[in-house]
């Protein structure tokens, strides 16, 4: 094999993401690349679909000069094998075709040889499936250019200006193009730098570059749920889809208690509040994250947090309860699903939960990756009856809502 081929597993392919887009037509809320969808930032979703099924495969993202934060925080979610498979960014130029240009100069500029195989791929395609980019990898390989297809089932009006109908094609001649578009780098990095130095007018995708520059461009399958994010209705539709893939959904509930001793503070939902006494207990005693997290592995059936982090293992004592949270979400990853929503309440008198309530929420929705619209803290008294009306502790209830496929 030779030092660019790819394999099935990806190796030496390279990931030619393109996220330098800012996405006017979805409308307001910011770039689409880095929009949430059903939880996860587009761009997350898309990166991991590409670097799951080629393991051996590396990635490279062409962002905006402003987006370099949006970014690292779509990639933060990753797991640190994939997050180890892309390369730092390139920065994009004005088009598309500016950006695609940069990307793949980048690429030869870091030693990528000539016959190395890139799939460029749009960051707003999140659903790329496995046997796609099975082709993909192939076609680079054994056409040099070669782009996924779908056939075209409406007919096709040519018109004029003036909005006369002035063709018909034959709709069995079409095909609707996708991405990811599947080259050698040497002959789509010569294809851009050409059109680039004839001051060509903006091309629509790769194919069309390679077209101009005089290379023969095939077409191989490609898939109907591989939709390009565009509008609005399709970011509804795509949310919908997703949310059908987990119709298994569950509820689990957690309680935990902590008595006051010493200090001068309290952890409550990973944030530091000052208080004139402390929680007593092996870790920080986040009494508000440990009932979250037993609510989430509830909802799993995977014990309680006892199980996996033993209050007798010394490794735990004093440690972040944000470590076990993660943990717990992790599990519910790992199993394919996703935290739909939390909703707890701290029982207490003392210390006032209302003026920390926003930042307890923003740092528990940071920890689970979730929006902030979607985790609810509430806070009572007991009357001054019971422990914590004597302020002799703090409780805490929480319910986590689960979907699972």
């Amino acid at each position: 094999m030779g030092q660019g081929e790819a394999s099935e597993d990806g190796s030496g392919a390279i990931f030619l993401v393109v996220a330098a887009g800012r996405g006017a037509r979805a409308g307001d809320g910011g770039p689409k690349q880095y929009r949430e969808l059903a939880g996860r930032q587009v761009l997350t979703r898309t990166l991991e679909s590409l670097l799951k099924v080629a393991p051996q495969a590396r990635a490279r993202v062409v962002i905006h000069a402003d987006d370099l934060d949006l970014f690292r925080a779509a990639i933060a979610p990753l797991t640190d094998e994939l997050r180890e498979k892309i390369d730092p960014p390139v920065f994009g130029g004005a088009t598309r075709q500016d950006s695609v240009c940069n990307g793949l100069e980048a690429l030869a500029a870091a030693g990528a040889p000539e016959d190395t195989p890139v799939l460029i791929h749009d960051a707003a395609r999140p659903f790329v499936g496995p046997g796609l980019i099975f082709r993909a990898l192939a076609a680079a390989r054994e056409k040099g250019a070669a782009i996924p297809g779908t056939p075209v089932t409406d007919t096709i009006k040519q018109v004029a200006e003036d909005a006369r109908i002035v063709g018909t094609p034959d709709r069995a001649t079409l095909r609707a193009a996708q991405t990811p578009q599947a080259f050698r780098l040497g002959l789509i990095l010569a294809s851009h730098r050409a059109v680039r130095e004839d001051g060509c007018r903006e091309l629509t995708d790769d194919a069309a570059v390679a077209e101009w520059a005089g290379h023969c461009v095939f077409v191989f399958d490609g898939e109907s749920d591989n939709i390009k994010l565009t509008t609005g209705e399709d970011f509804l539709r795509a949310e919908a889809k997703l949310l059908n893939n987990l119709p298994d959904v569950r509820t689990g509930q957690g309680f935990d208690v902590h008595a006051f001793g010493e200090g001068d503070h309290v952890w409550l939902g990973g944030v530091k509040v000052a208080h004139t006494q402390g929680l007593v207990g092996h870790s920080d005693a986040d009494v508000l994250l440990h009932a979250i997290t037993d609510a989430v592995l509830g909802a799993i059936a995977e014990g309680d947090i006892g199980a996996h982090f033993p209050p007798s293992d010394p490794q735990w004592r004093g440690a972040p309860s944000e470590l076990f949270l993660r943990h717990a979400v992790g599990l519910v990853a790992a199993k394919g699903g996703r935290v739909a929503h939390i909703d707890a309440t701290l029982i207490c008198e003392k210390p006032k939960v209302g003026p920390h309530r926003d930042a307890i929420r923003a740092k528990i929705a940071s920890i689970m990756q979730l929006p902030l619209d979607r985790v609810a803290v509430k806070a009572t008294t007991s009357e001054r009856l019971g422990f914590t009306g004597r302020q002799e502790g703090m409780a805490a209830l929480a319910m986590a809502t689960v979907r699972l496929p």
